[in-house]
């Protein structure tokens, strides 16, 4: 069976010991901290985001936080005044593109760092079933994010936190230190730990590396590692030259890692995520072999003329939340069957 069971009592979703109001989580750094501090514009969260009830999903996962604040190839800042907007959205452009089917981006990990997040946030999204994702350099910055968020947050008061061991757009090779960071940080977490995979390492080997420390669940997948270039220049358009793909574009993709995870026997619970927009998509993933869905890139992103039709597209994102809340697991062999 599906290792995902729902609580009848309390309306919830278990995968594993990792709690969730339903099988709808959101991805990654669309949705920010969570809570926006700018009620006319709120950066750093999609305007589509002001039109869904947040504490609704199954869980809402935060930006990407580090041990200290970090401009990456971006900013920190969340409080632009409108006179600033012509200069934020030029800046914009050289850490995020459109491409065919999706979006190419290079935020390098902008935020405000753990301590500010905890402090200045976190208390304000306590409605929300939270997913708080960590990233470091070392074994030793992961293993201090989670005592900090241990020394915080009680244990049973979020859902998970979440190993970014996988992004494409800080330059760094994290198969160096995985094996590291899953011996010495998984064990020390008072909350549930899920490792975010990327289609760009050896998921496979992966995923029973985290099995074997103890991971409570997987994310499938990062966002691919891609490219995008000035056809008049040759220049590349991000500041950083390589960006991550995320979108429509890579829902095959994501829904390949997936099922190439369950063929290779790895019983993990997944939180599926890349181009999912409909019902069908998250259908697709559960076929595939995923316990939950994720709502990224293909949601909550839009040409800037485009957020004039966030009321439109967040009656979409209602659509399916309210069908994947009536999504019941089925049999690992009825699956295979169909």
């Amino acid at each position: 069976m599906l290792r995902a069971k729902r609580d009848q009592d309390h309306g919830e979703v278990r995968l594993g010991d990792i709690v969730l109001r339903n099988r709808l989580v959101t991805s990654s750094s669309l949705l920010g901290y969570g809570v926006a501090n700018s009620p006319l514009v709120p950066y750093g969260m999609s305007p589509v985001s002001l039109f869904v009830p947040l504490e609704e999903f199954g869980a809402v996962t935060t930006r990407t936080l580090t041990v200290e604040p970090r401009e990456g190839h971006f900013s920190t800042r969340d409080d632009y005044a409108l006179g600033e907007l012509p200069g934020l959205l030029k800046r914009y452009g050289r850490v995020l593109r459109s491409t065919d089917g999706g979006w190419v981006n290079a935020f390098g990990w902008c935020n405000v760092g753990i301590d500010a997040y905890l402090r200045d946030y976190y208390p304000r999204t306590r409605d929300q079933r939270t997913i708080i994702s960590l990233g470091g350099f070392s074994a030793a910055e992961f293993v201090t994010l989670i005592d900090r968020v241990n020394a915080a947050v009680p244990a049973g008061d979020i859902a998970a936190v979440e190993l970014n061991v996988s992004c494409h757009n800080v330059n760094f090779d994290f198969s160096t230190i995985l094996q590291d960071v899953l011996d010495e940080a998984v064990p020390r977490s008072h909350h549930p730990v899920i490792l975010k995979l990327s289609p760009d390492y050896d998921y496979l080997r992966n995923a029973q590396q985290a099995a074997k420390a103890g991971v409570s669940a997987l994310t499938a997948i990062n966002t691919v590692k891609a490219l995008r270039l000035d056809p008049r220049t040759g220049e590349p358009f991000l500041s950083n030259r390589y960006g991550g793909l995320s979108g429509r574009a890579i829902k095959p993709i994501g829904l390949r890692v997936v099922s190439e995870l369950r063929e290779a026997g790895v019983t993990l619970p997944i939180i599926a995520t890349g181009g999912v927009r409909t019902a069908d998509d998250c259908r697709e993933y559960f076929w595939a072999g995923a316990d939950a869905v994720s709502l990224g890139s293909a949601v909550w992103l839009a040409s800037y003329p485009g957020y004039a039709l966030a009321p439109l597209r967040a009656l979409g994102v209602r659509r399916v939340l309210n069908a994947v809340r009536r999504w019941e697991p089925v049999p690992r062999r009825a699956v295979a069957a169909v």
